[in-house]
């Protein structure tokens, strides 16, 4: 397996119109990268990788990211098999965020929760500002105590 090394940011011109890979990861070692479905386009979720995170990715061409609430690396689907297989990866224009077409083995689910998309839930605007969230997904795809045992404490979240 090639070992990726991300090169020094040299400049701007560089970071946004060169074809060297600088990533620029924030104060707290993390960068967000949004995952979609590559048939479907569906934003499936946010996650938040490390530099070792987008590394492990880019060589083993299957996701990982940063668990913040846990603080720790994740292979995704290591515990549930929902592995997601990266088809295409993008940097953004400064390099400092991520997005990952990916095909998810099993259910199709990337929800922790056993939704499709962990973006399962409609947030009323405008003038219905304030009423309740509204559920986009009628049923979960897999069962997430099967997958991953009981719930987490929200506290963990």
């Amino acid at each position: 397996m090639n070992k990726i090394r991300f090169a020094a940011r040299q400049s701007v011109e560089e970071v946004e119109e060169g074809n060297v890979l600088a990533p620029k990861f924030g104060p707290d070692g993390l960068m967000p990268c949004i995952a979609t479905d590559a048939d479907s386009g569906e934003v499936l979720m946010l996650g938040w990788m490390t530099a070792e995170a987008l590394q492990l990715t880019l060589e083993t061409g299957e996701a990982h990211y940063f668990s913040r609430a846990r603080q720790t690396l994740w292979h995704k689907g290591a515990t549930s098999g929902l592995i997601q297989q990266v088809i295409e990866a993008r940097i953004d224009d400064d390099q400092d965020a991520v997005w990952l077409r990916v095909a998810v083995a099993g259910s199709g689910a990337s929800c922790h929760v056993g939704y499709r998309s962990c973006f399962y839930r409609s947030v009323p605007t405008g003038s219905e500002a304030g009423a309740p969230l509204v559920f986009m997904e009628d049923q979960k795809s897999f069962d997430p105590v099967a997958a991953y045992g009981d719930a987490p404490n929200p506290t963990q979240l």
